[in-house]
């Protein structure tokens, strides 16, 4: 399995499952061509299990039924265990998903579903609890370099330097693309020479590869995060389009988009981040070249927007308090809902925020160890400058005249 260490790696936790002979339920998640179907059929296949499929695009609730009876006969007959895979299991409606649930808990089958979407939206919940999620990840420079090799191998061809250089950058991390790509430029190589060329992968991508080095590529990719940044939108637009033109994953950039959004905009426009996110599911269903109207749209709203690195700041700071440990939780703050909680401390002296005025009351809620540490540094741009004024309205100290809401 090229690819997915932190999973399959040797300490990655499938990886000891199998080893261990026994697998349990899962959904594999992640971006196409990062090796879902292929991870499960290694799955089932080195923990010896007997293996079945179906595609939720589609199989019926006729096709599940089959399978399910299936698995309970080679249960019963010869013990033989069953690993169901569903590709694209989020596509199953809620009446398919039902079928799974009873032969998933009485373990009659390991079911492992496959999905592109997030889980916790598509999937229902009884079959998420009795499944464990899985995340797989685009596929990174050393693994793409790995498969386009063996590709080449396996065709009987080799690739010249900075054709493999084109190749891997075209893929976005995805597998299937780069050996789709490839396939397309074996055929359009010459024959004779039996070498793919940085052209050949150019036209079997409809010329659409970077064509600028691997550094320039990183640095076209700086100017642009700095232009949005810096609130420059024609330097913003120049440099997403020269990385459209060059080949660049529309992906990749709607991606960076959604960072910058809480990044560098933050609490200045909290809008950044959900137009960021519509931005990438555009990019996703409408696909290249229409997707160019939503990455420039885009562009431009972050750019004009305010901005904010409170985020940024109060995640730094914030990564850095927990490294130091020592947070205890405080007792006020401690779980109260069981059987003698109260004895021990737990929950006494907590003050019931909507009992007070403006619904806040001071109490400490930070560990005894952080007190008097910031972490959230204000920036007053924007939104959030309005968010920061209403806040430190509300919970400014109350004076004497203050009184608990009866």
């Amino acid at each position: 399995m090229v690819g997915q260490d932190h999973l399959v790696g040797p300490d990655g936790p499938l990886r000891r499952m199998v080893l261990g002979g026994r697998l349990t339920s899962m959904i594999l998640w992640g971006p196409a061509g990062t090796g879902k179907t292929s991870l499960a059929r290694l799955l089932a296949q080195t923990a010896g299990y007997h293996a079945e499929s179906l595609s939720a695009v589609s199989a019926g609730v006729k096709e599940v039924r089959d399978v399910l009876e299936r698995a309970r006969r080679r249960l019963g007959e010869s013990g033989a265990l069953t690993v169901l895979f569903i590709d694209e299991v989020h596509r199953f409606n809620k009446s398919q998903q039902d079928l799974l649930l009873p032969a998933t808990e009485a373990g009659e089958i390991v079911l492992i579903g496959a999905t592109t979407e997030n889980p916790y939206f598509e999937v229902n919940a009884a079959l998420m609890s009795r499944t464990t999620l899985w995340r797989l990840a685009p596929l990174g420079q050393s693994a793409l370099e790995t498969l386009a090799l063996r590709g080449a191998a396996l065709r009987g061809v080799t690739l010249e330097g900075d054709a493999l250089e084109a190749l891997i950058g075209s893929a976005d991390g995805d597998a299937r693309s780069l050996l789709t790509t490839l396939d397309t430029a074996v055929i359009l190589s010459d024959s004779d020479t039996k070498v793919v060329t940085r052209t050949d992968i150019a036209n079997a991508r409809d010329g659409r590869i970077m064509h600028q080095s691997r550094d320039t590529h990183y640095d076209q990719v700086s100017a642009f995060i700095k232009s949005v940044r810096g609130s420059d939108p024609d330097a913003a637009v120049y440099w997403l389009l020269a990385m459209l033109e060059a080949g660049e994953s529309a992906r990749f950039l709607a991606r960076r988009l959604v960072i910058l959004a809480s990044e560098d905009i933050g609490l200045a426009n909290n809008q950044a981040l959900v137009l960021a996110e519509s931005c990438a599911r555009a990019v996703e269903f409408v696909g290249l070249p229409e997707a160019r109207f939503a990455l420039v749209h885009t562009t431009l709203a972050l750019a004009l927007s305010p901005k904010s690195n409170s985020t940024t700041t109060a995640l730094m700071r914030g990564l850095a308090a927990v490294a130091e440990g020592g947070g205890e939780v405080p007792a006020h703050l401690r779980d109260a809902h069981y059987q003698a909680a109260g004895s021990i401390g737990s929950g006494v002296g907590y003050l019931y925020p909507h009992d007070f005025d403006h619904h806040w009351v001071p109490q400490q809620y930070l560990p005894a160890s952080m007190q008097g540490r910031t972490l959230y540094e204000p920036v007053l741009e924007g939104g959030e400058a309005r968010l920061v004024e209403e806040w430190r309205r509300r919970t400014s100290p109350p004076d004497e005249n203050d009184a608990r809401v009866e």
